[in-house]
């Protein structure tokens, strides 16, 4: 088993560094040895190589059986052409490069931390447990023909049947091991794509009669989604109405250092849903939830270790639920532990619990 760890800039080598503290527990518990193979990837690999995706880079995630990536960017490289920003030349390339098709982004908002969540308590003490299932690779980001004149900018979203039938399917499988509930999100009473979205979908329901499927307007969804997060379980969604949903969603527990994801391809990739944070980076005060959280998911989903994933989620929130907090999620940042610290508990928690 063999992993590509690409710390990148910021804080991702600080979180990185706990998450993989974590996975020393799992394969002490497991007595499974996972190789990691460590790589260059955005402002750190421009500084370094003069390239953000250098070539052994590329060779790497390759050769991996998963990625493990921290954040890249940073203000540092914003004046360099856009094809060689961290952001494009790296991560973009990067995700172009393993022809990633799914987004996976899963947003939980833990009982002791209602209260900074910015929704009332009244709305977010119902339970909020939801995965945003989004479609990657065609819709209106990439469809054509395309374009902008001083008169008109015009974009066209086009979906096929094949596509909408495997990515159905990879929110199908996912609610299977969840609450077995799936929202459908689309426009289709206006929208030709969608319509052939909803009509496939609903044919490939079919063939998981465990899993109860639902319509959505986007509209709607995205007003439900502040009126009651609890009714959802898994959403699934094309390209654009997936790229605004789940960044709406991720304003639910009140802080990015909590949210982990994970991007379906070639090869998967595995990310924190926050951004590098170069204003705080050394100083150990990151929140490592997120990288920790994205290491269960690439255990879960590369691996097949769903025990070990769950385990690893539950010490983070028995963890949080015994009060310890980083400074992103404290009420008084006085009392705030560091990023190592923060990954030491989960780590002597999940030592406890296994």
């Amino acid at each position: 088993m063999k992993i590509a760890i690409l710390p990148g800039d910021g804080i991702g080598p600080e979180v990185m560094r706990e998450a993989l503290k974590v996975l020393e527990v799992v394969e002490k518990k497991t007595g499974k040895t996972f190789e990691k193979i460590f790589g260059h990837i955005g402002g750190e690999a421009i500084d370094k190589f003069g390239d953000p995706l250098p070539e052994e880079t590329r060779r790497i995630c390759m050769e991996a059986d998963a990625i493990f990536l921290g954040s890249v960017g940073g203000p540092k490289w914003d004046n360099l052409p856009p094809e060689k920003r961290p952001e494009i030349g790296g991560l973009l390339a990067l995700r172009k490069m393993l022809n990633l098709y799914a987004n996976i982004r899963p947003i939980k908002v833990y009982r002791s931390l209602v209260s900074i969540s910015p929704l009332k308590e009244r709305v977010i003490e119902a339970g909020v447990d939801l995965v945003t299932v989004r479609e990657l690779s065609y819709g209106v980001y990439y469809g054509k023909p395309r374009g902008i004149d001083e008169e008109k900018g015009f974009d066209t979203m086009i979906y096929d049947r094949k596509t909408v039938e495997y990515i159905a399917r990879t929110a199908f499988e996912i609610a299977r091991n969840r609450r077995k509930k799936v929202t459908s999100v689309d426009k289709a009473n206006v929208l030709y794509s969608s319509m052939l979205w909803r009509k496939v979908v609903s044919e490939v329901a079919e063939d998981y009669p465990d899993v109860e499927l639902s319509h959505m307007y986007v509209d709607n969804a995205a007003m439900q989604l502040i009126l009651r997060p609890s009714q959802f379980d898994v959403i699934l969604t094309t390209n654009m109405f997936g790229d605004i949903l789940s960044d709406e969603s991720a304003a639910l527990p009140g802080s990015l250092g909590l949210l982990p994801s994970a991007s379906f391809g070639d090869k998967n990739l595995y990310e924190p849903a926050g951004g590098s944070a170069p204003d705080i980076a050394g100083k150990n005060v990151a929140n490592p939830i997120a990288q920790i959280l994205s290491l269960a998911m690439m255990l879960e989903f590369s691996f097949g270790m769903v025990d070990e994933a769950r385990k690893i989620e539950k010490a983070v929130e028995m963890v949080i639920e015994e009060g310890y907090r980083t400074r992103d999620i404290a009420e008084d940042p006085e009392k705030a532990v560091s990023t190592s610290q923060m990954g030491d508990l989960i780590c002597k928690k999940l030592e406890e619990i296994w």
